[in-house]
């Protein structure tokens, strides 16, 4: 299985996912964090591969390159991209409903220490 093949698949399961609550965000924002991580992914990666920090074995990738860095690659910026802001808004909406239920400041705890009055 090729790299490209792998992260299509990847891609396809991560955007049935995320998509629901992708819908409901933003697009500027979104797409402003998606091209950072591909600018960001495209210098580093060139460095990292010029340094020989690893290497891609030619079989497993399409060979088409942007600057120093295989397009492959380019799949983990764009999965960031979508899968931060889906779970940030996930666990969000989970911690506001649980902070929602929590007793505010001077209510009386368990064990009956209230505020001084």
């Amino acid at each position: 299985m090729t790299n490209a093949l792998l992260n299509a698949g990847i891609m396809l399961v991560l955007g049935v996912v995320v998509a629901p609550v992708l819908r409901r965000l933003r697009a500027g924002p979104l797409l402003w964090g998606a091209l950072l991580l591909v600018v960001l992914t495209t210098v580093f990666d060139t460095l990292m591969i010029a340094a020989d920090l690893y290497v891609f074995d030619p079989d497993l990738i399409l060979g088409v390159h942007v600057w120093g860095a295989p397009v492959e690659d380019f799949a983990y910026a764009l999965a960031a991209s979508m899968l931060l802001p889906a779970l940030w808004t996930w666990l969000g909406r989970r911690g506001g409903a649980r902070a929602a239920g929590a007793p505010g400041p001077g209510a009386s705890s368990a064990t009956g220490e209230g505020t001084a009055r």
